[in-house]
C-alpha cells in the first residue's frame, strides 16, 4: 500500500482505516477514478467495474489452468449428460456472444459424483461435475447453473478480483497502465484457479457475494433470452438447498456465497423482467426432463 499512498495522500489513510473486506470495493473505485483506461460496464447489470490486467494473459493461463485441471477429474463416459450440456451450453453461448465474442466455448462434463458443482474460465472453459444432476431436474434448471456460470466469465469477475488482489500485495494499479500491460507471465495457474475458487490451496475463496448475486442476475437474463424458463432456476436454489439439508454452513456474512433466501428473492425481484424477456425469446421449447 505504500506506492498507492504517494498518490492517494490523506485519502490512502481512510483505506488503511477500512476493514479488510470493504478495502477491494474501495480500491476499485479509486482505480477507475484515476485509471479510467482499466474500466468497464459489466454487461446486463450496467456495473461499473475495473480490470488493470490484461484480458489476453488471464485467457492464457485460464487455459492452461483448465487443461491441467481436467487432469484432475476423468471426463464423463455418461453421453446424456454430456449432450444436454453441449447442447445448452450452445444456446446460451449464443445469446452472451457479444458479451463475450472472443470466447472460444468448450463445455466439459467430469466424472465426480460427490461434486454439486460447475465453473466457468475466462476464454469460455466451462466444467460441469457429475454430481450436479443430482440437483437439476430439467433442461431449464440445468440452464440456470450454465448460465450463472457463463455470467461470471462476460462480468470478467476473475479479471476484477485479480485486480483487486494485485491492488493490495503491491498497491501499483493506480498508476494508469501497469497492470493492464501485464503479460502471462505474471500470473500463475495457481493464482487464477485460486481466483476462481478452484485451487486446493487456502486461498481459494471463490467470488464474494456481490459477485455472485451478480452472476444470478446477469444468468436469470441469459437463461431468458435462450429460451429457459427463468422460474426454474429459484428451484435449483431450494434443490441444492435440500441436498446440503443438515451439512454444516457457514453463516451467511462469512459465506462467499450469498445465503440461499438471499438468492432466491433477488430472483423473485428480477423475475417479472425475466418472464418478459423469456415469452419473446424465440428459442422456446417444452422443458426435457431428466431420464
Amino acid at each position: 500500500m505504500h506506492n498507492a499512498c504517494l498518490f492517494l495522500g490523506a485519502g490512502c489513510n481512510a483505506i488503511h482505516r477500512m476493514s479488510t473486506l470493504a478495502r477491494p470495493a474501495c480500491l476499485g473505485l479509486l482505480a477507475c477514478l484515476l485509471a479510467a483506461p482499466g474500466c468497464y460496464k459489466v454487461p446486463v447489470t450496467g456495473r461499473a467495474a475495473v480490470n488493470m490486467v490484461s484480458d489476453e494473459a488471464v485467457i492464457k493461463v485460464s487455459q492452461e489452468a483448465f487443461a491441467d485441471f481436467k487432469k484432475r477429474y476423468p471426463v464423463t463416459r455418461n453421453r446424456a449428460y454430456d449432450q444436454r450440456v453441449q447442447r445448452i451450453g450452445e444456446r446460451l453461448a449464443k445469446v452472451a456472444f457479444w458479451d463475450v465474442p472472443a470466447a472460444e466455448w468448450e463445455f466439459v462434463v467430469l466424472e465426480a459424483p460427490d461434486q454439486i458443482n460447475a465453473f466457468a474460465m475466462a476464454g469460455g472453459k466451462v466444467g460441469v461435475f457429475t454430481g450436479l444432476f443430482k440437483i437439476v431436474h430439467n433442461d431449464d434448471q440445468l440452464a440456470s447453473v450454465l448460465a450463472h456460470e457463463i455470467a461470471h466469465v462476460a462480468a470478467k469477475h476473475v479479471n476484477e478480483r485479480l485486480s483487486q488482489a494485485m491492488a493490495i500485495q503491491g498497491g501499483g494499479l493506480i498508476v494508469s497502465g501497469v497492470m493492464s500491460t501485464t503479460g502471462a507471465g505474471a500470473l500463475t495457474s495457481n493464482a487464477v484457479l485460486e481466483a476462481y475458487g478452484l485451487s486446493t490451496g487456502i486461498g481459494a475463496t471463490g467470488f464474494d457475494r456481490k459477485k455472485e448475486k451478480e452472476a444470478d442476475h446477469i444468468g436469470l437474463i441469459y437463461m431468458a433470452r435462450a429460451g429457459y424458463n427463468p422460474e426454474e432456476a429459484p428451484k435449483v436454489i431450494e434443490n441444492l438447498e435440500q441436498a446440503n439439508a443438515g451439512r454444516a454452513m457457514p453463516p451467511a456474512l462469512l459465506s462467499t456465497h450469498p445465503s440461499y433466501p438471499e438468492r432466491i428473492l433477488q430472483m423473485i425481484d428480477l423475475m417479472p423482467k425475466a418472464l418478459e424477456i423469456y415469452r419473446q425469446s424465440s428459442q422456446k421449447q417444452a422443458p426435457q426432463l431428466v431420464k
